[in-house]
């Protein structure tokens, strides 16, 4: 008798401590996945910012400017415009190898 009330003593603290255990990972987990989703949304905040930056920094005015000012870069006229022809292919004549 007392064998099987050893035996059902030892098996009650074993599970209970295994409760515990998963508990504790189980919350553990809880706590991972709100943390992941708060930093998915500060990504997705970021993302936002991001975005709106860069059309902000891709207007074409402020890429003229920014060409015209720091590139000393100016628009393409007929006047300052060179042409460049392909140079011409030798003909074969008719009486050559």
């Amino acid at each position: 008798m007392i064998r099987i009330n050893l035996l059902l003593l030892c098996a009650v603290i074993l599970t209970a401590m295994y409760l515990v255990g998963v508990q504790y990972e189980s919350r553990r987990l809880v706590t991972d996945l709100h943390n992941a989703g708060a930093e998915a949304q500060r990504l997705v905040l970021e993302n936002e910012r991001l975005q709106l930056e860069k059309r902000t920094l891709a207007t074409p005015m402020r890429v003229q400017k920014l060409a015209r000012e720091q590139l000393q870069m100016r628009g393409a006229s007929p006047a300052i415009t060179q042409y460049v022809k392909p140079p011409e292919q030798p003909t074969a004549t008719a009486g050559a190898p």
